[in-house]
């Protein structure tokens, strides 16, 4: 019984230990910050590395909510099926405030991101 006990515990330490390794490894999300002002974000284009994100989205003055959409470019952006969802604003931004989206991993390609409630154009994400 002793030995079946010391196993246990031994498998059990060991287990502990693995896990505390892989929440070390992981990697530490990072932020994009993004600001719309009416009708535009202000920052056309933007280029960061493999890994996953928060999207901080400012809503500089517009007058009304704003939001972020984010698709794999060469998707259909009118499909929402096509948005990767994690990267919407928790809700909706208000006039003078910053809203935050999920983490959202972002794999190596182009992306093109826009608001559907300030209707803006489509601008570059690249991933590199």
């Amino acid at each position: 019984m002793k030995k079946v006990l010391s196993i246990l515990v031994i498998v059990l330490a060991f287990s502990f230990s693995a896990n505390a390794q892989d929440k070390m490894m992981k990697q530490p999300v990072k932020k994009i910050a993004l600001e719309q002002t009416t009708g535009e974000f202000t920052q056309k284009s933007i280029t960061v590395s493999e890994g996953t994100y928060v999207f901080d989205v400012a809503n500089n003055n517009v007058g009304k909510d704003v939001g972020l959409v984010l698709v794999k470019k060469g998707k259909d952006a009118s499909k929402p099926e096509n948005h990767i969802q994690t990267a919407y604003v928790t809700a909706a931004v208000k006039n003078n405030t910053v809203g935050h989206s999920k983490e959202t991993k972002l794999d190596k390609g182009e992306y093109v991101y826009f608001c559907p409630l300030n209707p803006t154009p489509q601008y570059s994400l690249i991933v590199e």
